[in-house]
């Protein structure tokens, strides 16, 4: 082989490299060489618009990445939609984003009975629903809603801890349980029964639902005082969690009191019911709050804080939910880093259901996320937790596995 022709194959072979790199990309809808289309939709107006404040700052925290470069050179673009946490507009606006929009994904979307809505749609055009916002059983179910991912603790592991406390240190608890009569708060009751086993008929002696349009629940508050129960579990929205925090004190009903972490929010629960009548109540975390002295030295905290100044100025530090906008969000940068340049919908789910022991920074130390092919539910872990009337002080071991 003369010397030129040996040159001419490597320079060949050379110029094909480039070409063959070129051919390993894989993108789906919503997807170029520079940018990353996903979608969501959220609460901006209605009953639950507080979690408006999730969509605008994750809005903020792709902005964040996008300023140093985006993800593997690709600028991320969400499109948040408000659905007013009206279920047919849910599945509207979802139908706009992946139809006309063409996203490559549906991103942290508000709201059990919203998700629910159109999780079918979804399903069946192979688009991922993926880190939605939203505290229902019926997420982990990779078997028949493949394209289906949570983010937040499912009622299971939000009510395991709170058993737990209560057959140790009030066996014999005569139980009042209110929830929103919706899927969100049906399985919370389903959980709470499920945890207290057989002895859930005898323990929970009244019940009472309200709807999440309703003015008020202080005739249900009323009514489970006068059953005698000396427990009481408030499955609801921060609105109503509020009103019962409120009515209970008012009426002079001092039961062990019970909110879900989804309510824990100072600024949007404990303030509108008084600092001074929420003192005793019980929730739990799995993430840090910011406002808490005992992170006033931690690295992430001081980050997020900073991240908030520059990029969420309008934002509340006080409101928790900024809190799970923000680590939610990188969740979802670190699997489309996962994802390199394959950035199918197949792939992105592949990625979301391989996530081992995996760190972000404002969990609260302890808690990992865990996912496998067979198992669509990130967080099982959280920490109870008491208001003191100033702030929430954490009790107790991290429960889960």
């Amino acid at each position: 082989m003369s010397r030129c022709f040996r040159a001419f194959v490597v320079l060949t072979v050379l110029a094909a490299v480039p070409l063959s790199s070129q051919a390993e990309k894989k993108y789906g809808p919503g997807v170029t060489d520079t940018e990353i289309k996903i979608g969501q939709t959220m609460p901006y107006s209605g009953p639950l618009s507080a979690f408006g404040t999730i969509g605008r700052a994750q809005t903020a925290y792709f902005e964040m990445i996008n300023s140093k470069g985006g993800v593997n050179g690709r600028k991320v673009t969400l499109l948040s939609l408000d659905d007013g946490y009206s279920p047919p507009k849910t599945i509207e606006q979802t139908r706009k984003l992946v139809e006309s929009d063409e996203v490559l994904l549906l991103f942290s979307s508000f709201g059990t009975p919203p998700n629910t809505a159109a999780m079918k749609y979804l399903n069946a055009k192979g688009v991922p629903q993926l880190f939605i916002a939203a505290t229902g059983m019926k997420w982990g179910d990779p078997k028949n809603f493949p394209w289906t991912m949570a983010f937040l603790p499912s009622q299971k592991t939000g009510t395991a801890g709170y058993v737990q406390y209560l057959l140790k240190n009030r066996p014999d608890a005569k139980i009042a349980v209110l929830n929103q009569n919706d899927d969100f708060g049906k399985d919370y009751v389903r959980a709470l029964r499920e945890h207290l086993g057989a002895k859930a008929d005898k323990m929970i002696v009244a019940e009472a639902t309200y709807e999440s349009t309703d003015p008020g629940v202080d005739s249900q508050i009323a009514t489970l005082k006068g059953s005698g129960a000396d427990t009481f579990f408030s499955f609801a929205s921060p609105k109503f969690a509020a009103q019962s925090i409120r009515k209970a004190y008012d009426i002079g009903w001092k039961p062990l009191f019970f909110i879900p972490y989804s309510a824990q929010s100072v600024t949007a629960v404990l303030q509108p019911a008084g600092l001074d009548k929420s003192v005793g109540v019980i929730s739990s975390a799995y993430v840090k709050d910011p406002t808490d002295p005992q992170w006033k030295n931690d690295a992430a905290t001081k980050e997020w804080l900073a991240w908030m100044k520059q990029y969420y100025p309008e934002g509340d530090v006080a409101e928790i939910y900024n809190v799970y906008a923000y680590t939610n969000a990188q969740l979802l940068i670190q699997v489309l880093k996962q994802c390199g340049d394959n950035l199918t919908r197949e792939n992105v789910m592949r990625q979301a259901a391989n996530l081992k022991s995996f760190e972000l920074p404002m969990l609260l130390p302890g808690v990992r996320i865990n996912t496998g092919a067979n198992d669509y539910d990130p967080i099982k872990q959280l920490q109870l937790m008491r208001f003191d009337g100033r702030q929430w002080v954490r009790f107790g071991e991290i429960t889960g596995p």
